[in-house]
């Protein structure tokens, strides 16, 4: 697994250590895994590393105590009392975890109370009328797509990466890593319009493609940004097309990859049992895909990082983000038999944009086709999503990756803020890597034209 940044998760932690971080016993952990490294060597001392890493994330992911977290929920919620939002905790709707004796809640949590307690939706208060808006024109969009209407668009983006000042000592070298669309069926012409220093650029079909800077660390901080222009060509569920930009499937693209996508017993069993009586693959799919539909629930989930197998966390869950469920339906597709991978980078509505991930399933003679699970989700009015997504793609989107777990063309020398995906950018010095609590990461829609 040379082409895995996370392979030395194969290796396991003592049970002991493993019960300290399970309880929330962090500063016991920080001990335990300080005396470890005494001895450790090879890739299990990396495991350890990389577990004390993990340790200083979760109180950034969980900032909030209970009444800080009641007093951000009362503000949208209307009519929430003290009482009620113990209940909510108490019931499983705020996502929280015990460090060190306190309870710790989520950063995100406020939609996912929301979400998992939907009787909250009719006093829940939305920020602004963007979140409408933007499905009004994606639903617009899909339709264009299903009517063969639709027209390739061209995105010209702007992606910044600015690393404070007081995070690196003045003078010394940061290394920055920005996303950068791949060339694939989705976007058959990248190019790059301007950028600040000499970056160097990953090929255009590297599996996380990135533009790499190196600049000097200045009172102001280490700054970069990249200009882009790249087509964007939608894709109906029922088209037949085959662009070879895609590629073939690969031996790996119906494997394990750890620590992610596992092929454990419970899942094994569960995907035999909904292909048993189907004979064709992508009548295998279709069932897998409507069993992730109508079994999971959309929520926001911490790091991936924090993860130590999302598949395994999916399954038992039945919720998580966009990735998540992109990563459950990978998995069980393999265990089907079915080549599929990962895709992902920005969710490109020209309303309102955001990270996204989403994959691609290879079935005879259609060559490799688009699921999005998490926009698959039928909501209110919009039952079309179920049978658009598995197949189809409307075209509001920007593809950095087509694996996970990848490393960096060329490689970070210190662990990686999401050593998963890479949507936003990665930074680090000579001492080590810049988290995101000290980076300033962004990305904007500048213009959207027609070829």
């Amino acid at each position: 697994m040379k082409d895995n940044v996370l392979d030395f998760m194969i290796h396991r932690l003592l049970d002991d250590l493993e019960d300290l971080i399970r309880e929330g016993r962090h500063s016991e952990a920080k001990l335990r895994i300080e005396e470890l490294l005494k001895s450790a060597e090879g890739n299990y001392r990396k495991r350890l590393e990389f577990e004390m890493d993990r340790l200083r994330r979760w109180p950034l992911q969980y900032p909030y105590g209970e009444e800080r977290a009641f007093k951000v929920a009362a503000e949208r919620v209307e009519g929430l009392t003290r009482g009620e939002f113990r209940r909510l905790l108490s019931s499983g709707c705020v996502d929280y975890i015990r460090l060190d004796g306190e309870i710790r809640i989520f950063e995100r949590f406020l939609p996912n109370m929301v979400w998992l307690c939907p009787e909250l939706k009719g006093r829940y208060k939305e920020e602004n009328g963007v979140r409408a808006k933007a499905r009004e024109a994606l639903g617009k969009r899909a339709m264009e797509v299903l009517k063969g209407e639709a027209i390739p668009l061209i995105f010209r983006v702007r992606a910044e990466l600015h690393v404070n000042g007081d995070s690196v000592p003045k003078s010394e070298r940061v290394r920055i890593w920005l996303p950068l669309p791949r060339v694939s069926s989705l976007h058959p012409r990248v190019r790059v319009l301007s950028h600040s220093g000499e970056p160097y650029i990953s090929s255009e079909d590297y599996p996380q493609r990135t533009a790499y800077f190196e600049v000097t660390n200045s009172e102001d901080g280490a700054k970069v940004f990249l200009e882009y222009e790249v087509e964007v060509v939608p894709r109906a569920p029922d088209s037949k097309e085959i662009n070879e930009l895609d590629g073939e499937p690969q031996p790996h693209h119906l494997e394990e990859r750890v620590p992610h996508i596992t092929f454990f017993e419970e899942l094994r069993e569960l995907v035999n049992s909904l292909i048993a009586d189907i004979d064709h693959p992508l009548g295998k799919a279709r069932r897998i895909w409507d069993w992730i539909i109508d079994n999971t629930t959309y929520t926001y989930v911490h790091d991936y990082a924090l993860f130590d197998d999302i598949s395994r966390f999916a399954f038992q869950r039945r919720r998580g983000d966009c990735g998540v469920q992109a990563i459950l339906l990978i998995t069980m597709l393999r265990i089907a038999g079915i080549p599929a991978r990962w895709q992902s980078g920005w969710y490109a509505n020209p309303v309102r944009w955001g990270m996204h991930d989403w994959a691609q399933l290879y079935i005879e003679p259609l060559g490799w086709i688009y699921v999005d699970p998490s926009f698959g989700h039928p909501r209110e009015r919009e039952e079309w999503r179920r049978d658009f997504y598995f197949g189809g793609i409307e075209g509001y989107r920007l593809a950095f990756n087509s694996e996970v777990n990848y490393p960096f063309d060329p490689p970070k020398e210190h662990f990686r803020s999401d050593p998963v995906d890479s949507q936003r950018g990665e930074a680090e010095w000579d001492g080590g890597n810049l988290y995101y609590d000290v980076v300033d990461a962004r990305l904007d829609i500048l213009d959207v034209r027609r070829p």
